[in-house]
Formats: C-alpha cells, structure tokens, sequence
C-alpha cells in the first residue's frame, strides 16, 4: 500500500487499506493488478481524473491538425484557371495544409494520360515556391492524382 502523500506503507490486508483510505476520506485505488502481490494508493480518484483530463486537454490544444485540401481540374483546363487554382493551392500550403490535385479524365481523354502527366508537373512547378510534391502523380481510376506538402521551414 501506498500513502496519500506517496509513502510506501507496506504489505497490509485490504480491510486494513481501506479504513486507512476512509479515515484519510480518501479513495482506494489498485495501481498494479499483480496476483502476488497487489499494490493500492491512497488518493482523492476525482482529483485525479480531473488532472488527467486536463493534461490531455492542454496535449490537444498544442498540437496542429493538418488537413487536406483538394484542387481539382480537367485535362483541357486553361492557363488563367489554372493560375487561379495555383493561387489558391499556394494559399492552402502557407496555410500548413496539404493539397490533393486531382485531374479528371472524361471520355477519350484516357488515351492521352502523358498531357496530364505535363499538367501535373506545371501544377507542381508553380507551386514550388510554397511546398513540394509528396506522392507523385498516379493514375487511380479515370483520375490523376499528386499529393503537395507545405515546404518545411
């Protein structure tokens, strides 16, 4: 048994544990669940349950979320909307987000997977200022798909 300010006890019989705990009017709580010999510790469990929840809470406040953003565009997607899909990719990179570019094919458009290949790389190219590629550009379905990660500072 462990005390309510931290000091080993020792081997007592549980009646024993918990009229101590009840007359400190405290809890009674098994740390280690060992056969042989279990250990228990004196303390306020509300207490405790309050103090853990507020470090995970103070854990969760520090940490950065970062989500993923799409831009998506077609093969035959011209120069000034693919400036302003650049734009807003760059934002979403100084943002801290990563970006999903994804180029549709429709029809035909299968057969000429070597232009969307050129689109991505113009797509990265302008983009470079702000992040870098993380997953190249690969075909999954009749979609082309290249994954930006924000540069690191």
């Amino acid at each position: 048994m462990i005390d309510a300010d931290g000091t080993m006890v020792g081997i007592v019989p549980i009646e024993q544990a918990r009229k101590a705990a009840d007359l400190a009017g405290l809890d009674l709580v098994l740390i280690a669940n060992n056969p042989d010999n279990p250990v228990c510790k004196v303390m306020d469990y509300g207490k405790y349950l309050f103090e853990q929840a507020k470090r995970e809470k103070e854990a969760r406040k520090n940490q950065k979320v970062i989500e993923t953003k799409e831009v998506g565009m077609k093969l035959t997607t011209e120069d000034h909307d693919l400036n302003v899909k650049t734009k807003n990719a760059c934002r979403f990179l100084k943002d801290g987000n990563r970006v999903k570019v994804i180029v549709k094919f429709r029809g035909r458009e299968m057969a000429y997977q070597n232009q969307g290949y050129a689109v991505m790389e113009k797509f990265a190219q302008l983009c470079e200022e702000f992040g870098q590629v993380d997953k190249p550009a690969k075909i999954e379905g009749r979609n082309m798909v290249m994954f930006l990660a924000p540069k690191k500072n």
